[in-house]
């Protein structure tokens, strides 16, 4: 029966295949120019920025900046953004958009009731939030993996609004770990999530079957728990939970897929394991010492901070949101983190944008920007690190993070100066995504006549 469903399956693709391709293919459409006459450009953050400008955009990419308000092509349509600050779509490289997010209580009480249909259509809300919000590509760090990589290929696919997403599917964790979902569950639901949970894993082999799991549903990158974590419903701590064995199994599976790795992590002992390792990042780095800062440095690892999740994971504890067992967990992340970022940021550790959206609001991301300010980095490190830094540990620094030609044209624009005051980017006016305006905020648009 198997053979015969697999033959006629290939059967139907095949014909499906010929037909295509006896279909004529319809005449490429012209190529889409855009003008933008931007007053000031952040186009290369971290280096001095541009007045009156010209973008020209071209099927969805950048092509020219020109000095100047530059007279369109006669095709052209035009973006008037001269009294705004222009600068490349932003990055953030920790959220998690499937399900509800940043409402903890909402979440638990429908736990038992919502669907993965339901959590798609959150999720597709988040993503519309975020990227009204400014943040043209994410990197989502645990969700459905099935329903990321949709969401993903949707967006790709122009079938949903949506920033370009790099996904991890679920995150990969020891038993009784971070990561393992039936945590804290009475024991028909333990039973049932087990009989689903293929990120779980004990021992190195076991852990690179769980890698090998998670890239042949679609991950373009591998997330694991180092340590314990805030949220997860045991009271086991944010110390080291996989062995360094288990680590580098995991590490080095994923470079063998051409895949990086991250490492959730809080505890010492778990980012250096993680960076000894040789992991490609470290998500949180609550406890850094001047060792752990050593072991950055000398793995050219990245640090990505997600200074807003304590902050809010605490809020959400003490106001009995949360269960009882990630209290003391909130508190000792909160406690220890800032003064953690504050001795990386100091110490040049390289760091990329990323808030861990989810357990705060989707939308509000562009908040850790005042954070990192606080922590010591400049407004100008600040937009690096949520531009050309984390299109750097993305590996698509030739294609994201700045406005260049041959570079997608993922651009936004506010009202006053991001490096006079960094919380002007939580209120982002204009969103272009791959060259099509999502959000234009009062924007003046002129299109070329028909």
């Amino acid at each position: 029966m198997h053979r015969m469903l697999v033959s006629t399956i290939a059967l139907a693709m095949g014909l499906a295949t010929m037909a295509q391709a006896q279909t004529a293919q319809p005449a490429s459409p012209a190529p889409r120019t855009i003008f933008i006459h931007a007053g000031h450009v952040i186009d290369r953050p971290g280096q001095p920025s541009r007045g009156a400008t010209t973008i020209v955009v071209r099927d969805g990419k950048v092509v020219e900046l020109r000095d100047g308000f530059a007279a369109p092509d006669a095709d052209a349509s035009v973006i008037d953004l001269k009294d705004r600050y222009v600068l490349p779509g932003l990055i953030d490289m920790h959220v998690h958009l499937w399900g509800i997010g940043g409402d903890p209580m909402r979440a638990r009480l429908g736990e038992l009731n919502r669907d993965d249909s339901d959590d798609l259509i959150e999720a597709e809300k988040n993503m519309r939030v975020t990227l009204e919000a400014g943040f043209t590509t994410v990197r989502d760090l645990g969700g459905n993996p099935r329903g990321i990589r949709a969401l993903r290929d949707g967006v790709e696919a122009g079938a949903v609004a949506g920033p370009t997403i790099v996904n991890a599917g679920q995150m990969i964790s020891v038993t009784g770990g971070h990561g393992d979902g039936s945590n804290g569950l009475a024991e028909e639901f333990a039973d049932a999530v087990h009989a689903h949970q293929i990120n779980t894993c004990d021992g190195p082999d076991d852990c690179r079957r769980a890698v090998r799991a998670q890239i042949s549903l679609g991950a373009q990158v591998i997330k694991f728990a180092a340590t314990g974590g805030v949220l997860s419903n045991v009271a086991g701590g944010l110390g080291r939970q996989m062995t360094p064995e288990e680590m580098k199994a995991i590490v080095d599976t994923a470079h063998a897929f051409g895949r990086k790795a991250t490492a959730h992590s809080h505890a010492r002992e778990g980012t250096e394991a993680a960076l000894e390792a040789g992991v490609d990042s470290i998500e949180h780095g609550t406890f850094i010492e001047d060792s752990t800062i050593r072991l950055f440095k000398q793995h050219n690892a990245w640090l990505v901070p997600t200074m807003i999740a304590p902050i809010s994971a605490l809020a959400q504890a003490r106001g009995g949101q949360l269960p009882p067992a990630t209290i003391a967990k909130a508190e000792a992340a909160a406690a220890a983190a800032a003064a953690s970022h504050r001795r990386a940021f100091a110490a040049g550790v390289k760091v990329a944008f990323g808030t861990d959206t989810g357990v705060s609001r989707h939308g509000e991301n562009a908040k850790e920007f005042a954070l990192m300010v606080k922590a010591g980095l400049t407004p100008a490190a600040a937009i690096r690190a949520a531009t050309i830094d984390a299109a750097d540990l993305l590996g698509r620094k030739d294609t994201l993070g700045s406005l260049e030609p041959g570079k997608f044209a993922d651009i936004i624009a506010v009202t006053e100066d991001p490096l006079g005051d960094v919380t002007r980017l939580e209120q982002v006016d204009f969103v272009m995504r791959h060259g099509v305006a999502v959000k234009v905020g009062g924007v003046r648009q002129a299109f070329p006549p028909n």
